[in-house]
């Protein structure tokens, strides 16, 4: 109790205790399925429980957490299945919106792109895996504002919300001899989409968007056990529609 007092004794507000909860579910201290009671958390921190709800609310929002009726709140345990389908709905709406992007984005959104890369180039460590978290979903979200249309940017973030990020960087928490390849092979597939978005190359920008999220479809089999049948569907199920508009 004193260490999680002492962690967040200056930081009160709802946006400290929801980075707390977050870094404490990606090291793995709240495993999938727990619940996450309000008044434990709140006694834990030395915080009042409003601040911690609003937490709680966040981490919903974030996809980390869902709220069941009259239980309360607890860290999601999505099956198999659901990550399948948030990777289907990966591969076809981040393909829309990076060839969308490639074509309307603006010099200082590309900036933006730059300055989150130099951003997470160094982060390849345990510590780190909070805010690498946090900067790969602002690429993502800057890259599917960038493409000009705004409800495909809220359906994505919506579908982003869905997939199990966190649970593959909790992965190599546990796993730290994975951690710095993983790491930097991300952020070298980030780069070179970043580099096909300041071409405006829309079929170049999808491919290596497929490309990185094909990797993402490996991590899911290998991490976290998602049958590689479903991984192969759920490309079969997107693929051919993107290689009718690009050259994938």
């Amino acid at each position: 109790m004193a260490e999680g007092k002492k962690a967040v004794q200056h930081l009160p507000l709802k946006e400290n205790i929801f980075d707390f909860l977050h870094e404490r579910i990606i090291a793995g201290q709240y495993a999938p399925g727990e619940w996450l009671r309000q008044e434990d958390i709140s006694s834990r921190l030395g915080v009042s429980m409003t601040p911690v709800r609003e937490a709680l609310d966040l981490l919903v929002s974030a996809g980390l957490a869902e709220r069941v009726p009259y239980r309360g709140v607890r860290v999601l345990r999505p099956s198999a299945t659901e990550m399948a389908d948030s990777y289907t709905m990966r591969l076809l709406l981040e393909s829309a919106a990076v060839h969308a992007a490639a074509l309307h984005i603006t010099q200082a959104q590309l900036s933006q792109l730059e300055e989150i890369l130099a951003q997470s180039r160094s982060l390849v460590k345990l510590k780190d895996m909070s805010s690498q978290r946090v900067l790969n979903r602002e690429l993502h979200g800057t890259i599917a504002a960038a493409s000009g249309n705004p409800l495909l940017h809220r359906t994505y973030m919506t579908v982003l919300n869905t997939f199990p990020d966190w649970m593959l960087y909790e992965y190599m928490f546990r796993h730290p001899e994975l951690l710095d390849s993983s790491m930097r092979s991300e952020h070298a597939e980030h780069r070179v989409i970043v580099e096909a978005l300041a071409a405006h190359d829309a079929d170049l920008a999808v491919q290596r968007t497929v490309a990185h999220l094909a990797n993402r479809g490996r991590e899911l089999e290998a991490y976290l056990g998602v049958p590689g049948e479903l991984i192969r569907a759920a490309e079969a199920h997107a693929l051919p529609l993107l290689a009718r508009f690009t050259k994938v």
